[in-house]
């Protein structure tokens, strides 16, 4: 719970919705209950069991964000926690937010037995809250001011 506290503080955004596994370790009442009784409740969903495609795009990022950094094997060790979450928060959150493009699929077209997909540009995730129609400069500051050093070097 302290993880997902600390995740809500640093967005740059309210969150509206959270989709969890469908693991006894995602699904509890302490969790639910935070998401759910509270002054702006947050959508809360989980996949559905023994459905792996339900979670496909999160899971493709365990290749990207995880796999590739860290390996296969397991960590069973608790002090290898904190290192980890400080690699993610300080070094490599940057580095997927400003210097990863990816593109998005903005259209699907069938013709005949092809499916003919349309893609945005490449941008980075920075790039794309930048352009958001959701982002105010109230939003944007505490960003600025977590980044500034970062953001100087990219202008």
């Amino acid at each position: 719970m302290v993880q997902i506290k600390d995740i809500e503080k640093s967005l740059p955004f309210p969150l509206l919705g959270f989709d969890s596994d469908n693991g006894s370790e995602f699904l509890n009442y302490h969790f639910l209950k935070h998401f759910t009784q509270r002054k702006r409740p947050v959508q809360f969903t989980r996949s559905r069991a023994y459905h792996k495609d339900d979670n496909s795009h999160i899971e493709q990022k365990n290749r990207t964000h995880v796999r590739q950094w860290l390996g296969y094997q397991r960590f069973d060790d608790p002090k290898i926690v904190p290192l980890m979450n400080k690699l993610y928060k300080r070094e490599w959150r940057l580095f997927h937010n400003f210097f990863c493009p990816s593109v998005k699929l903005i259209s699907k077209e069938r013709i005949a037995s092809k499916t003919l997909k349309h893609y945005d540009d490449p941008k980075t995730p920075y790039q794309r809250f930048m352009e958001s129609p959701h982002m105010s400069l109230k939003r944007l500051k505490p960003l600025l001011q977590s980044n500034y050093k970062l953001l100087t070097l990219l202008n």
